[in-house]
């Protein structure tokens, strides 16, 4: 183990729980079949190991520790979770339930199963990036696919196709839905959670990273009647939350508003929210079809994936709907060249797109211990030019704040371009270069913003190195 970093190996750490960890000032270091090893700081030691031995059931030999350095292992290794969820680890629903607890209560996405050829184990997406939590045993690991499967409602018995499912917890502390997918590998299925929240209390569009210039022009978009609003992005770039935090604003009991979904991330009241089940024909297209005959005023699709649903989207702003959307293209520009390339005429792009938004989420610099640092031309992309401007730059640290990670949260970047006149004349005419306009009416590109979050200390050039190039 190497002293520097921190970081202990995932078997060991989960011997014990994060609670207990905590509570006991403890961090295992070793373990065989008989004993475990623990650091510490605690002076009365042996009451301390008799203790642990009559939890753990196992020798405990106890090692001296600095506070300081405990506290970084400690901080690095185990993130408190606000609920209380059961420490016994058994591979059951018992264990299963402690793992989606956990997960939901520091913070993370989605839960990985994975299983390879001499081990299997569980990581968290958390803020963005996949961590490794649980190592579980070879010969355990079909029985937790199984009671997965089984609590999400698919066939445990098939195991060479790929399956979805939906569980529902309601605990005491919590109440959410997960979306499950299973997908066979190599050596056993691959299952993948995705944690999806009920509560939408904190989902607003003052909150998502808007400037106060591009929420006013966001705002006016959605206040018209008709017309197409898409906001683009990779997966896991906050599209979605976007457009949940936009029908939470335009809902009222005056409209009708319709979505189609895949998954259903939250539910809102008074939203009439369908799930997607291509399995049996219920498509983006199709039902986008039938919600023209539910009298919408307002219609939400979860994504563009194809001409037909596009064409469907098209025809719904033609006859005075609003409708939102996502895509999947780099810039908000590309959106418009990206529906002109899937053989929708110019012509009716120009006359329904009101708002073309293309996002991303970067994390944010713990305040706690960044450092200021002086900038270079060698930290930016090789075709990138050194801002003028921009004389120092932050760098991520790490501390007991955030985990060690130097960062702490994420927020959304944007760039926002209205369809006016001019550019609805750029579309038709097919005159899709539109660079020295952006430029000539300041409108900010993703690049932009993204040296606006450098300058002001809240994120690194490592975090939007990608956003930097020309």
């Amino acid at each position: 183990m190497e002293h520097k970093s921190f970081q202990i190996e995932t078997s060991l750490l989960q011997l014990i729980s994060p609670e207990q960890a905590y509570s006991y000032q403890i961090i295992p270091i070793s373990c065989n079949t008989t004993s475990i090893t623990f650091k510490t700081t605690s002076k009365n030691t042996l009451t301390l190991k008799q203790e642990l031995q009559i939890v753990l059931g196992k020798e405990v030999l106890l090692v001296s520790e600095t506070e300081e350095n405990l506290r970084q292992y400690l901080a690095k290794n185990y993130r408190k979770s606000n609920a209380i969820i059961s420490e016994s680890l058994h591979y059951s629903e018992d264990f299963l339930l402690k793992i989606i607890l956990e997960a939901k209560n520091i913070g993370s996405s989605d839960i990985h199963f994975e299983i390879f050829e001499h081990t299997s184990r569980v990581r968290f997406r958390i803020d963005g990036k996949l961590i490794e939590k649980y190592v579980i045993p070879i010969t355990e690991y079909a029985i937790i696919v199984n009671r997965i499967k089984i609590m999400a409602g698919m066939d445990i018995s098939e195991k060479r196709l790929p399956q979805d499912g939906r569980i529902s917890i309601d605990t005491e502390v919590s109440d959410f839905d997960i979306r499950v997918s299973a997908l066979p590998t190599l050596f056993g299925e691959k299952i993948v959670l995705r944690l999806l929240s009920k509560d939408t209390s904190s989902i607003q569009l003052e909150a998502l990273g808007f400037t106060k210039e591009e929420l006013k022009t966001y705002r006016e978009s959605i206040k018209k009647p008709n017309g197409i609003i898409l906001i683009s992005g990779p997966t896991g770039s906050g599209k979605t939350t976007t457009l949940y935090a936009t029908l939470k604003e335009i809902n009222n009991d005056n409209t009708n508003i319709l979505t189609i979904e895949d998954p259903i991330e939250y539910t809102l009241e008074g939203i009439n929210q369908v799930q997607l089940k291509e399995n049996i024909g219920l498509n983006f297209a199709s039902t986008l079809r039938t919600f023209l005959r539910q009298d919408p005023d307002i219609i939400m699709v979860g994504e563009i994936r194809d001409v037909e649903t596009a064409n469907m989207a098209i025809r719904a702003a033609l006859t005075g709907h609003l409708v939102l959307s996502t895509i999947h293209t780099n810039s908000a520009w590309a959106t418009i060249t990206r529906l002109i390339d899937m053989g929708i005429p110019s012509f009716l792009v120009a006359s329904t797109l009101n708002i073309s938004v293309a996002q991303r989420l970067v994390r944010k610099l713990c305040n706690h211990c960044k450092k200021a640092a002086k900038i270079s031309i060698d930290l930016f992309p090789k075709n990138s030019s050194l801002p003028t401007n921009l004389k120092n730059h932050y760098v991520s640290v790490g501390c007991e704040k955030c985990y060690y990670t130097g960062y702490s949260g994420r927020k959304a970047i944007y760039e926002i371009i209205p369809i006016n006149k001019h550019l609805t004349n750029q579309i038709k005419s097919n005159v899709l270069d539109i660079e020295a306009y952006l430029l000539k009416e300041k409108i900010p590109t993703l690049k932009s913003n993204a040296l606006e979050l450098i300058q002001q200390g809240e994120t690194s050039i490592e975090e939007v190195y990608t956003l930097l190039t020309e």
